[in-house]
């Protein structure tokens, strides 16, 4: 059998010689587009309708709880089922729902429990989908030497479409309306699947057979107790969800309020997020080890913490960007940092469970972190909201600093003779 052809690319993009991986960036770069799109249109249509800031936060919430909870069993099934059948059925589903979505905008019957009620629903499919995704990057993989590029990659690709889809959700909201979004959300959906069944694996036997659920989660719960390294960055990456990255939740309030604008400055506020989020994504896919990952893990939540609380004090918008990128930027590092640290040391067998719990962390955080900023914001504002957030993510990263000659202990014989720095 001819082996596939590799291509001859510049070393930050050496996981794209993989064809299966190939098609499965240039699918879900455009999927991921659509995604966002979809996320700003539902966040600005609740708004809208309401102008409360309560509704906004209890909105995301609804919508994402249920990548807190479902991430477990997505990771049991990732480790037991075939990932990439999986992947598919969850792409064909969020096709339906943004279908549903496009022709209830056309017909004018969206109403807010309408919104929250699909917004929800999409929430259950990211929860089974994160994990499953997470884990299969390997499988797309000729060379696991692959892995870091291909985990980097995917960080750019995914603040590449923060950056790319709410500006242009901005734009179209301003002009034709949320339903040009959500149509376009739905054509997205199309082309992932397409790019998903052009795929050539070879067949996986499961990583695990047990025919227990609670068992195989409660393994997984138990390995990354156990490990030092693994424990400590999914509580920093907990906290750094759950305090700091609500404010996008808030941003509409801080469009309109703040800054006296529309759907167009929410998109501009968005888009410089995810302009820093894409650079970290771009910086990180030049790295060609994990050497030095731990100090970007460790940093990165005091840049955000510093960057959002000089963002909740500003009253000028063309300085609100450049604070945006820097929160995008250092929200990304330390996320996708993170992912390739636990994915180089995790277990394959454990691979699907580990990255399920990563998912609880830095997704499943989100609906709590969106609620409280959602209540807290009606009582203090968003701004001193922001603030608060900025301030824990300090202490949460002082504090993980404060532990790191223990985790360089865990680590050396990954690393070599040397430390991360």
């Amino acid at each position: 059998m001819n082996s596939i052809p590799r291509l001859k690319l510049p070393i930050n993009l050496t996981a794209l010689r993989s064809r299966n991986y190939r098609l499965f960036f240039i699918g879900q770069s455009l999927s991921m587009i659509g995604t966002f799109m979809t996320q700003v249109a539902i966040a600005w249509l609740i708004y809208q309708l309401t102008g409360s800031a309560f509704l906004l936060g209890l909105a995301s919430f609804l919508g994402q709880l249920p990548t807190f909870v479902l991430a477990p069993l997505s990771g049991v099934l990732a480790d037991r089922w075939n990932r990439y059948h999986l992947l598919i059925w969850v792409q064909v589903i969020g096709m339906v729902l943004s279908f549903i979505l496009t022709i209830l905008y056309e017909l004018n019957q969206l109403n807010v429990i309408l919104l929250i009620t699909l917004s929800t629903l999409s929430g259950l499919l990211r929860g089974l989908d994160v994990p499953v995704r997470q884990s299969f990057v390997i499988d797309m993989l000729e060379s696991r030497a692959d892995l870091t590029n291909a985990i980097a990659l995917n960080a750019s690709l995914i603040n590449g479409a923060r950056l790319i889809g709410p500006a242009i959700a901005g734009l179209l909201i301003a002009t034709v309306g949320a339903g040009s979004c959500f149509l376009i959300d739905t054509v997205s959906y199309v082309i992932v699947t397409f790019m998903l069944l052009m795929m050539t694996l070879q067949p996986k036997p499961p990583l695990t057979t047990s025919n227990h659920f609670w068992k195989p989660l409660k393994e997984g719960f138990d390995y990354v107790r156990r490990s030092l390294p693994i424990r400590s960055i999914l509580l920093l990456l907990a906290v750094m969800s759950l305090m700091g990255m609500p404010y996008l939740t808030l941003l509409p309030v801080f469009a309109v309020e703040v800054f006296q604008g529309d759907a167009t400055t929410l998109g501009f506020l968005t888009a410089a997020s995810g302009l820093g989020a894409f650079a970290a994504g771009v910086y990180l896919s030049t790295r060609t080890s994990i050497l030095g990952l731990g100090w970007l893990i460790a940093w990165s939540p005091m840049v955000l913490g510093i960057s959002l609380i000089a963002f909740a004090r500003c009253q000028i918008f063309a300085l609100s960007l450049p604070l945006m990128a820097i929160a995008g930027f250092s929200t990304i590092l330390q996320a996708a940092s993170s992912n390739t640290l636990i994915q180089s040391i995790v277990d394959d067998n454990k691979r699907g469970r580990v990255m399920s719990f990563y998912a609880m962390c830095f997704m499943g955080m989100l609906p709590f972190g969106s609620l409280y900023a959602g209540i807290l914001a009606n009582q203090i504002g968003a701004a001193n909201t922001v603030a608060l957030g900025g301030v824990v993510c300090i202490v949460g990263s002082l504090m993980f600093i404060k532990q790191l000659p223990q985790f360089w202990q865990v680590l050396r014989p990954l690393y070599g003779d040397r430390p991360s720095r």
